[in-house]
């Protein structure tokens, strides 16, 4: 990755008929396009994410350095500046793209035809798939950890995440009720309850996996039965 250009470096300017004349040669005094100015701005934000994930599942919240995510991530320290302006900013950066994306997936509204059952249990495969064995449950797991000592962190976690998630199982659970689906009326208060081995399976999964693996998917079908029933086979 091209390093970053030095802050502060002392520019000339250039007469005005040259200036013209660069812009309309070049399009730009440096003889860049905008374009590509912005991808590697951009390739440049994603590498800095990048390294920040690695260094707070490594290291923790409290314990990462900027130092260390600008070294990680091939990059100035004053680069990092460009895009962040601290570590709690990198870390909503995380959940905005790693988590937040996922939980749009819930969507509170099925097609025709398909039961509500049939749309949890699709997101459930897609939770297990995405998220249990991979970097996101590690920044699951870090919330977890770090969200007591750092409120402002699991604050907004909450806000971008598990509201999100609870509003739109609520939303389902609603719809299921309604529809004859779910019996217990009560659920929909609770759409923890529904979530609730989908967290489960995360934390088991760090502490225990080496002692006794969590088939997820399967524990997820059990949950499903217990409130939806058991399918009827053809």
């Amino acid at each position: 990755m091209a390093r970053s250009a030095k802050l502060g470096a002392v520019r000339q300017q250039p007469k005005r008929g040259v200036a013209a004349r660069t812009r309309r040669d070049h399009g730009t005094p440096a003889g860049k396009s905008p374009s590509n100015r912005a991808a590697k701005a951009a390739e440049r934000r994603a590498a800095i994410v990048e390294a920040a994930l690695e260094e707070f599942i490594a290291r923790g919240f409290a314990a990462t350095r900027l130092d260390d995510i600008a070294r990680r991530a091939g990059v100035a320290k004053g680069t990092i500046y460009l895009h962040f302006k601290d570590k709690e900013s990198m870390f909503e950066e995380l959940v905005r793209t790693v988590i937040v994306p996922l939980v749009s997936r819930l969507d509170p509204l099925p097609s025709p035809g398909v039961s509500v059952r049939d749309m949890i249990e699709a997101f459930a495969r897609t939770f297990v798939r995405e998220v249990v064995n991979t970097r996101r449950a590690d920044l699951v797991r870090l919330i977890l950890a770090e969200g007591p000592r750092f409120p402002a962190i699991a604050d907004f976690y909450y806000r971008e995440v598990v509201s999100r998630a609870l509003t739109r199982m609520r939303a389902l659970i609603e719809l299921g009720i309604a529809r004859g689906e779910i019996r217990e009326k009560d659920l929909a208060r609770f759409p923890q309850i529904m979530v609730a081995p989908a967290l489960m399976a995360v934390i088991w999964q760090s502490l225990f996996a080496r002692h006794a693996p969590l088939d997820a998917n399967e524990m997820l079908r059990v949950h499903l039965n217990l409130i939806f029933g058991e399918r009827r086979t053809a």
